[in-house]
């Protein structure tokens, strides 16, 4: 049988992530058969799920300018984590204070090289007071490549559902993950690494790997146009044309920006950042309508989609 060839390490084997993708695999076994029971147990039931049948819908109903505000309808609160963790190297935590609706989707996000989680910060209360807990960590080493950052990713999430303060606040089973450069290069390798990931959004990502066409995590790919550092016809474009066209994936190109765009507060990135993780991760269809038809206005340069994902 041969080797795998993707995402190997110095000696030549990808290093796997088995605690996270045992656990799915026994989640998935016991969801298969809890919906056939309930389809046995129930005739009436149908395949079709309403927003009421959703219970992962958080917050009122969108508007364009609620998921365009810098803040969303959740108060947040935040807590440390110490580099001395294992598997990779600290960061902070921003969570949903409410403990009224259950619990929230999860996601990691990861830093570009020689960048700390600084440069991530504005996504923690930018996501979290929509409705997710989020993590921005710093990595082992501000010099590690995409394959570590994908692995200190999905480390990061094991910490978030496992041992951190925050951890019965967290849905494991509805868990995505981000990062800038390196770290969106990384984000792809976490996807790549592990399908019970419900989404990964990859920003201006950069990584020596450019086909992806194992992935099948619902992935949203932010290029943008004047990177001279992750060039989308070398990085964005390749990764966003090798997943598979049966994908749920998009591609957005912000208009006139550069490699850091993603490292400053961004409505265009936030915007649609946060309609892919409801979509995605909380189920919730009500986002869909910002995703499909295609987006446009002076901040795209290109949206691509395959708009499968329909309600």
């Amino acid at each position: 049988m041969a080797l795998p060839t993707k995402g190997l390490d110095t000696v030549g084997f990808r290093i796997q992530h088995p605690p996270r993708t045992s656990r799915w695999r026994l989640r998935h076994a016991f969801a298969v058969l809890f919906a056939t029971l309930l389809l046995v147990g129930t005739p009436a039931a149908t395949g079709v799920a309403t927003a009421q049948d959703n219970p992962y819908e958080r917050g009122p109903d969108p508007t364009e300018s609620s998921i365009e505000a810098p803040r969303g309808p959740f108060d947040v609160a935040t807590t440390s984590v110490s580099s001395w963790v294992s598997g990779f190297g600290g960061g902070t935590i921003y969570y949903p204070t409410d403990t009224s609706q259950g619990t929230f989707g999860g996601v990691a996000i990861a830093p570009g090289y020689t960048a700390s989680e600084s440069s991530m910060s504005w996504y923690g209360p930018r996501l979290a007071s929509q409705g997710f807990v989020v993590f921005t960590i710093d990595t082992n080493s501000r010099y590690d490549y995409p394959a570590s950052r994908g692995r200190q990713l999905l480390a990061a999430l094991d910490y978030l559902t496992e041992r951190s303060s925050v951890r019965y606040r967290v849905d494991e089973n509805r868990l995505a993950v981000m990062g800038h450069s390196m770290g969106g290069g990384g984000s792809l390798e976490a996807a790549s690494d592990d399908p019970s990931l419900q989404a990964a959004i990859p920003l201006t990502p950069w990584n020596t790997d450019k086909t992806w066409y194992e992935v099948t995590v619902p992935t949203f790919i932010i290029g943008a146009e004047d990177d001279s550092i992750a060039p989308v016809r070398r990085h964005s474009e390749p990764f966003y044309e090798s997943l598979s066209s049966s994908l749920d994936k998009a591609y957005l190109e912000l208009n006139n920006a550069g490699h850091f765009a993603p490292n400053s507060s961004n409505t265009t990135i936030a915007k649609y950042s946060i309609s892919w993780l409801k979509l995605f991760v909380d189920n919730d269809t009500r986002y869909h309508q910002f995703l499909c038809p295609a987006p446009s206005g002076w901040a795209i340069e290109e949206y691509r989609e395959t708009c499968d994902y329909s309600p």
